[in-house]
C-alpha cells in the first residue's frame, strides 16, 4: 500500500481543518521553538490519522450501507482491516512519541484524545448531539498544542491552576462550534441513508432547513466567542470575516448537493488558516 493509498484512506486533506487551530494553540503559549512546533505537527497528524482511521474501521458496516461511502477503502475491500489497524497502531505510536517528545504532562494526557475519538463513531448511533462531540474532537487541538509548550514548564498546575482560562478554553469552544456547524450542513448529503440505516444526525432528526438555520446561528456563536478570547484586532476582523463567508456558503444554493459540499469543504477549510493569519499579524503588530 502506498502513501497515496494512506493519504485517501485517512482523508489527509481534512487534516487542513484541525493544523491552523494547533498552531494557534502554540502560538497562543507564545514562542514556541521549532522543535516543540515540529512535534507538535507528529502529534497531531498522528491524532488525526488515528480518527480518521478509527472511524473508517467502526463505521465500516455503515459505509457500507451508505451509497455515497460504499466504494472506501473497508467496505470495497481495497484495503485489509488487518492494515487499517496497522496504520491505527502507525498513528497512534506518532501522538505517544510527539507527546512524549513534548513534555509529560502531554504524555500522560495523550490518552484522552484517543478515548473521545473512539466515542464519536458510537454516539452518532445515539444521539444528533454526535455533531458537537465531533466538534469537540477538533476542538482539543489549540488545548493539545497550548498543552505542549506550557507543560513543560508549568506542569499539572497549568491545568489544576486554571491557566487556560479562559482564553484558550474560549479558542477550543469557538473551534468546536464552528465544525459542529459544519458537520450539521455536511450531513445534508447522507439524510436518506442515516434515516435507512439509523444514523442519527441533526438534519434527519429536525429536517435540512432546520439545520441550515442551526448552523447559521452556530456561526454567528463561534465568532462572537474568538471575539470573546480577547486576541486582538485583526484576529476578531478574521472571525468576523469568515463567520461571515461561511454564513453565505451554507445559505448558499443547495441545488447541486456536490457543489454545495465543496463551497462548504473551502469556506471551513480556509476558516481556520484565516483566524491563524489574524493571529499573526495581532501578534506582531501589537
Amino acid at each position: 500500500m502506498g502513501l497515496k493509498e494512506v493519504f485517501d484512506f485517512i482523508k489527509i486533506e481534512h487534516t487542513l481543518f484541525s493544523l491552523p487551530f494547533v498552531f494557534i494553540g502554540a502560538m497562543v503559549a507564545v514562542d514556541p521553538t521549532w522543535m516543540q512546533l515540529l512535534w507538535i505537527l507528529v502529534a497531531a497528524v498522528g491524532a488525526r490519522g488515528l480518527a480518521m482511521a478509527l472511524n473508517r474501521i467502526i463505521d465500516k458496516n455503515v459505509d457500507a450501507a451508505n451509497p455515497r461511502t460504499a466504494d472506501r477503502h473497508l467496505p470495497s475491500g481495497s484495503l485489509s482491516m488487518m492494515t487499517a489497524w496497522t496504520l491505527s497502531a502507525i498513528f497512534l505510536s506518532m501522538l505517544i512519541t510527539g507527546a512524549w517528545m513534548l513534555n509529560e504532562i502531554a504524555l500522560q494526557l495523550a490518552w484522552l484524545p484517543v478515548i473521545i475519538f473512539t466515542i464519536y463513531p458510537f454516539l452518532k448511533r445515539r444521539t444528533w448531539a454526535c455533531h458537537f462531540w465531533l466538534g469537540l474532537c477538533l476542538g482539543l487541538a489549540p488545548a493539545g498544542a497550548w498543552i505542549g509548550i506550557v507543560g513543560g514548564e508549568l506542569g499539572w498546575p497549568s491545568i489544576t491552576a486554571l491557566h487556560w482560562w479562559p482564553q484558550i478554553f474560549l479558542i477550543s469552544l469557538g473551534v468546536t462550534l464552528w465544525i459542529t456547524a459544519f458537520d450539521m450542513a455536511y450531513a445534508l448529503m447522507d439524510v436518506d441513508s442515516d434515516l435507512a440505516n439509523g444514523i442519527h444526525s441533526f438534519p434527519a432528526r429536525f429536517g435540512s432547513e432546520s439545520a441550515i438555520k442551526f448552523a447559521v446561528f452556530l456561526s454567528i456563536l463561534y465568532a462572537a466567542v474568538f471575539i470573546l478570547s480577547d486576541i486582538g484586532i485583526w484576529w476578531n476582523i478574521a472571525a468576523i470575516s469568515m463567520a461571515a463567508v461561511n454564513i453565505i456558503t451554507l445559505t448558499s444554493s443547495r441545488n447541486d448537493m456536490k457543489q454545495f459540499q465543496s463551497r462548504l469543504f473551502k469556506a471551513s477549510v480556509s476558516t481556520g488558516w484565516v483566524l491563524l493569519l489574524g493571529l499573526f499579524v495581532t501578534l506582531h503588530l501589537s
